[in-house]
């Protein structure tokens, strides 16, 4: 069965950092999609494996037949997740996407679930669809390992009482938003430029009056490379909260 989106478009955004070992299955992947009008964005931020020309090739693989399927955005440094999604939120809103999904490129997020994140986008209205790993049926790669699990589920529920908020998987970086609550959240006034990213645009999205629906997933290890957290993108993650809080209490 083939998803139809009805004439709008639908843009995947996959950052990427030396992900040259995973990018073609995600490609493939993602691109396989049975979703007409689904488009993939690589925003590349100058990979020294190569990651960025390997994207190139691809897109001119999948480019075929006057159709633009896939994308990619070259950016000159390396300063952040966050800076990236926003890079290429922004592209693709500006190029028509009716919809955004935020997807890692190391092969964590299911991408078999992104036609029921667009689905319950389009029956419910509301604009954001989590891919979330803690409400009932989602689940983590038991090769995480015990200390991972604790930090992930503590990091949740720390940011979720110091926001106030109901989304139990605040810090998922696999979600599906409307063009609409991109609009109204104004990318370019995010802060964050790492993984705190994903707690501020959630945040900032229900402060707007925008609604968030949880589907469960299963949050796979990653099949190739080496995970990109740092101390400094935890430190920022253990930060942002506390001060999207204060700034809300004096606003």
């Amino acid at each position: 069965m083939t998803y139809d989106l009805g004439g709008d478009r639908g843009t995947v955004v996959m950052p990427t950092y030396n992900e040259a070992a995973n990018l073609p299955r995600m490609a493939e992947l993602v691109l396989g999609l049975p979703i007409d009008g689904l488009h993939l964005k690589i925003v590349d931020d100058s990979s020294p494996d190569g990651t960025g020309r390997i994207a190139e090739e691809l897109a001119e693989k999948y480019n075929w037949d006057g159709r633009r399927r896939m994308s990619v955005l070259h950016r000159t440094e390396k300063d952040g997740l966050g800076r990236a999604y926003v890079a290429g939120m922004s592209a693709a809103l500006d190029e028509g996407a009716a919809y955004v999904v935020q997807m890692d490129a190391d092969g964590s997020h299911p991408v078999e679930a992104v036609p029921r994140m667009l689905g319950t986008a389009v029956a419910s209205g509301v604009g954001l669809v989590v891919g979330s790993r803690y409400v009932e049926g989602g689940s983590l790669d038991e090769e995480w390992g015990r200390h991972r699990v604790l930090l992930s589920r503590f990091a949740n529920r720390y940011a979720r009482t110091v926001l106030g908020t109901k989304i139990r998987d605040i810090t998922a970086g696999f979600n599906l938003w409307s063009a609409a609550t991109l609009r109204d959240v104004d990318l370019a006034t995010l802060d964050s430029a790492g993984y705190s990213f994903q707690v501020e645009l959630k945040f900032k999205a229900v402060r707007a009056g925008h609604s968030a629906v949880e589907i469960p997933i299963r949050f796979e290890e990653r099949t190739e490379g080496v995970s990109k957290m740092s101390l400094s993108t935890q430190i920022e993650s253990a930060v942002m909260p506390v001060r999207l809080r204060l700034r809300n209490r004096r606003g």
